[in-house]
């Protein structure tokens, strides 16, 4: 099948190739009318017709700079995840900006008159793909990190969570552990639903083992109440908390010393993320080390494939159990 072309986009919306230049590179306003410029955005659609990058960047010119968005900045993952895209995009002669959506995971606000004419592309964490059409219009490319494929298309990177989460729950199963509390990021997105699916999964299946999970935000203090309410309430009283954060996790070893537990005598903690809190408390968290650099770093690699129109085609990063010891055996 034939690539459509600018020409073909310009017969059918009636339009010179010029006004499909101006409309497409959002460099219509004061030149062009709305309506002129839906029509040809409409059938640029219908046709399916997509910009030659390398050709767009020599005649308009390329920025060179790449935006790094993120739902937080209160979370030190996407800091690192900014530093590995960040060494990456100097090698290759580029700048990237990082911007904290306001909204969160939800839908991000263009941080600029036109993103599309400001950058050459976009990389997003921890977001559903969807949340970044404000920003990235039809056209600018995307890279998804730590985000549902199925959704986001080829250029994506993707860390094996599932993975993370199994080596958490058999470490604790070979423990003895039985009865477990899930202390859950209230976030709703993608990296937390593999999660608690996979958590759910693997202990379906091991008889005896026995779940409460327990939905909270993303806070220390939001995940002590809730760990709290769980260990006081729950008879018998779960042995073991897994922690979809190590914030959330922090929270958990102080509600268990406000009970009067001892880690990991009286209940094991674990956290995901290996944050600098999780050496910091003590007794040191167990949790899943996650390669946050190597997420950025892959996620501007994937990102200059793109602008260079070569596929990337690159497998789940692996992750890592550290065992530290706020995980121990089992007591009845």
């Amino acid at each position: 099948m034939t690539r459509p072309t600018s020409r073909d986009v310009a017969q059918a919306a009636g339009v010179s190739q010029a006004t499909v230049s101006l409309v497409l590179a959002d460099k219509w306003r004061g030149r062009v009318s709305e309506r002129t410029a839906e029509s040809v955005r409409r059938s640029a659609r219908e046709l399916g017709y997509r910009p030659n990058l390398a050709a767009r960047n020599l005649r308009l010119g390329s920025t060179r700079t790449a935006l790094l968005v993120v739902p937080a900045l209160t979370n030190e993952f996407f800091a690192r995840v900014y530093t590995g895209a960040a060494k990456v995009a100097a090698e290759h002669g580029f700048g990237v900006v990082l911007y904290p959506s306001p909204d969160g995971t939800g839908p991000a606000r263009d941080p600029f008159a036109s993103a599309r004419a400001a950058l050459d592309g976009v990389i997003a964490s921890s977001m559903a793909a969807g949340a970044l059409e404000a920003i990235r219009g039809e056209d600018l490319p995307l890279v998804m990190l730590d985000s549902d494929p199925a959704t986001v298309g080829p250029a994506h990177v993707n860390l094996d969570m599932a993975d993370g989460m199994r080596q958490v729950a058999h470490h604790l199963l070979a423990l003895g552990h039985r009865r477990f509390l899930h202390l859950a990021s209230a976030v709703d997105s993608w990296t937390f639903e593999v999660r608690a699916r996979t958590l759910e999964q693997v202990l379906g299946q091991v008889e005896g083992a026995t779940l409460t999970t327990v939905a909270e935000q993303l806070s220390v203090e939001a995940g002590r109440v809730a760990a709290e309410t769980a260990l006081a309430g729950l008879h018998p009283r779960p042995t073991a908390v897994i922690c979809d954060d190590d914030i959330l996790a922090a929270g958990a070893c102080k509600a268990a010393r406000r009970l009067g537990l001892r880690l990991p005598q009286d209940v094991s903690v674990t956290g995901f993320d290996d944050l600098t809190l999780a050496t910091a408390v003590e007794p040191e968290l167990t949790t899943v080390q996650l390669p946050a650099e190597q997420v950025g770093e892959h996620g501007m690699k994937a990102l200059l494939a793109l602008l260079e129109g070569r596929p990337w085609n690159a497998g789940n990063l692996p992750v890592q159990l550290a065992v530290r010891g706020s995980t121990g055996p089992a007591t009845p």
